[in-house]
Formats: structure tokens, sequence, C-alpha cells
């Protein structure tokens, strides 16, 4: 189906900036997603969504489509979450481009900014023959991560008032910030959100339905040194980049990301800094398994104590932080919420496409807060790059798998 605001919506979602920052102490994290939020709510009441406010607790913006069925009708109430943050990627002054009836061969130029969308290099562009593209111009990312799956939500609920013929229980509507920094679902409050299930929208291509996810933590690690001159330094200098070093051949080497698929962990070492004298490393450790989450975390401990004890003092400093676990813990004690989506997909002539996913949303916190959250897709391909891009046909079968996901709730409740 075609929905006339959707791609309108998009573009203007996608122009403005909402980068987050994980260095910053303040919710949100940045200005530019106080100002988006803001203009949300104003969409949001113009359209004519209930209850429409700013958390003062998270942050989110959240909105009501209150039943149009009898008050005895027992449907279950649901959730639509999206986020307003980008990523770690130049998101100043996006100029999304859009290539229409794409022949799913031809080099798209990225602008005049020297870059391509070349399928010898992204094959996935071999799946979009006849479809319309909207892409970067090649000097930022694009934001479909998550400023689609926010036009994608607004789009059903405009759609359902538009058309009040068609049924609908309750539907909660919430838009988060900090998602990319790991922090947007920390002060989620599911009293505020009073759904019995939610989905974020937040997937890649067509037919993504994800409830299982990593187990994620991060590991911080100061090494301290001892610096003297290069001279005298027998047996009393301690290099403290050599420290990081040696740690990280302490790791398996074949346990990182450019080695890994599926449901197998790793460790990843995001940063690394310092000088002789003090250095600084991080690490994100992930995996599916909570037993080999765990046995990942004490290995990193292990090592932080050996080196400390050959050392006979503490020169590895580790802080190790959870930052959420894999969803399936609590979502497959209830499957209703991806039976559902699965059985609209399915409906919709859409073959759902359910693996475990290499990362994390927003609904993996929220699934321990009590609130099942499976995932589904918005759209976004090559996403958190200049070679981001995203199929308006896609948007628009995702309008139509929340549509149709709703109308199913109350055709299962009759």
């Amino acid at each position: 189906m075609s929905y006339q605001n959707l791609v309108p919506r998009f573009i203007k979602y996608a122009k403005q900036t909402t980068r987050s920052d994980e260095n910053s102490a303040t919710i949100p994290s940045t200005k530019s997603q106080s100002v988006f939020a803001h203009q949300l709510v104003a969409e949001l009441q113009q359209i004519g969504l209930s209850q429409v406010h700013i958390s003062t607790k998270s942050a989110y913006v959240l909105a009501t489509l209150p039943t149009n069925l009898p008050a005895t009708a027992e449907v279950p109430k649901i959730g639509l979450i999206a986020h307003m943050d980008t990523a770690d990627f130049n998101a100043e002054n996006v100029q999304p481009q859009i290539q229409k009836n794409y022949d799913g061969k031809a080099t798209i130029p990225l602008a005049k900014s020297g870059y391509y969308l070349d399928p010898a290099e992204f094959p996935n562009l071999k799946n979009y023959a006849g479809e319309d593209l909207i892409t970067t111009d090649g000097t930022t990312l694009l934001g479909a991560d998550d400023k689609a799956g926010i036009a994608e939500i607004i789009t059903a609920a405009e759609y359902l008032l538009a058309h009040p013929e068609i049924k609908h229980g309750t539907i909660q509507i919430g838009i988060g910030p900090d998602e990319e920094i790991g922090k947007g679902a920390d002060n989620f409050d599911v009293t505020e959100f009073p759904a019995d299930f939610a989905y974020t929208v937040d997937g890649g291509p067509l037919g993504e339905l994800e409830y299982e996810t990593f187990n994620a933590a991060q590991a911080k690690i100061k090494l301290i040194g001892k610096n003297v001159h290069p001279g005298t330094a027998k047996d009393v200098m301690v290099n403290a980049l050599q420290l990081a070093f040696d740690f990280q051949a302490q790791l398996p080497a074949d346990e990182v990301p450019e080695k890994t698929a599926g449901r197998q962990g790793f460790f990843h070492l995001i940063d690394l800094n310092g000088t002789v004298d003090q250095a600084e490393m991080t690490y994100i450790i992930r995996d599916h398994d909570r037993s080999k989450f765990e046995s990942r975390k004490e290995l990193l401990q292990q090592i932080a104590a050996r080196m400390n004890a050959e050392y006979g003092e503490e020169r590895v400093v580790l802080e190790v932080t959870d930052q959420y676990y894999n969803m399936r813990e609590v979502i497959e004690k209830d499957m209703t919420s991806v039976k559902l989506a699965q059985t609209a997909m399915e409906k919709l002539k859409i073959k759902p496409i359910i693996y475990p996913v290499r990362g994390g949303t927003d609904g993996s916190k929220i699934s321990f807060m009590g609130l099942p959250t499976p995932n589904l897709f918005a759209g976004g391909e090559n996403m958190h790059s200049r070679f981001e891009f995203v199929s308006v046909q896609v948007m628009e079968r995702a309008v139509d798998v929340i549509l149709q996901i709703i109308k199913s709730a109350v055709h299962k409740a009759k």
C-alpha cells in the first residue's frame, strides 16, 4: 500500500541532526534530540493522538491511540517503539537522495562526494530491482536507523486515525533517545507505557523479525605504567602500552567480530589510547549464550589478576559493566508477540526472517523490565555509514505489517 506522507516524513526526520553523545551525562545526551522530541510532540498532537508528552523520567516521546472497540472487548494493548538518535558517523547536514526505479545492477553515485553504491561491493543492492531507494549524498549517514522506524510508526497511526472503520485495540507509541549509545532504555518506565507487549521497529531488510539478541557488556581497562628515561629503563620501566598489547594477546585470536557469525560470541577492542605512563582500553563483550557470556567476563578478570600477580602490584584496573541481555530469555516464555508478527507477515506474503541478531535493541532492556518487545524490520541497509540506504517500498511494507499486526490482534481476540 502507498502512504502519501511516509517518504516526506522520513526525509524531514533524516535531515534533522539527532546524533547521541556517549560522553554526555544529560538525558537525552544531546540538545538536538530534545529539539526533535518537541517537534514530534507537536506532530503527534496535530494528527490526533492522545496523551502526547515527553516523559520526565526517560525523555521518551509518549502517545496513545485509544481503542475504538467496546470497553468489553478483550484485545491486547500493543506498543510500538523506535529511537530518535543516530550513530557515531557524520550526521550534520544530511541530504537524502532518491534513486527512482533502481534496476538492481547500476552503480549509484552518491551526489558529488566521490563515493558510490556499487552492487559489486554491496550485493544487497541486487534485492531492490524495480524499487525506489533513498540514499545519502556520500558525506553523512542517512539515519534510517531509526528514523525509518519513527516514520513508519507515525504513518501507521495516522492511517488508523484516518480510517476509523479499522477496529483496533489501544496502541501505545514511544520514541526514545540514546539507543545508539546503549542508554536509551535505561530510564524507560513500563508503568508509563501500559501495553501487553511491544515491538521495536528498528530492524533491517524486509521480513526481519528478531527476538534473540546478544548478552552484552563493556570492559574499561586502565593500564598503569612507570615511565623513566629509556637509557636507564632496564628493570625499572613498565610500558603501559606494552601492558595493553600483553592483555590483548591473552584473548582468543579468533573470537573477534571479523571472524565470527551466527551465535558465536566475541571480544571486540573498540578503543586504545595512551602513553608509556598510562593507557586505556575499551572492549565490548558479546555472546548469545548467558553462561558463555559470563565465562567471557570471567576470562577478563583472570587475565587482569594474572598480570597484576606477575608485577606484584595492581597495574591492570578492570571495570566490567553489563549493558543488556538476550531478550529471548523473556520472550520465549510467551511467544504471542512473535507469532502475531509472523502471522501478519505471512498474510501479507512476506517471508519472516527469524534469526539471532548480532546486536541489541532497546527491546533487549525493555523485555527484562517486564514488557516483551521483539524487533521488526524498518528497511535500513548498510546502517551507520555513508553507504546507508532504504527502500521506499520496504518502508511501505513495514507500515503494512504494523497495521496487519494490529488488525490480527483484534481478529485473534474474537
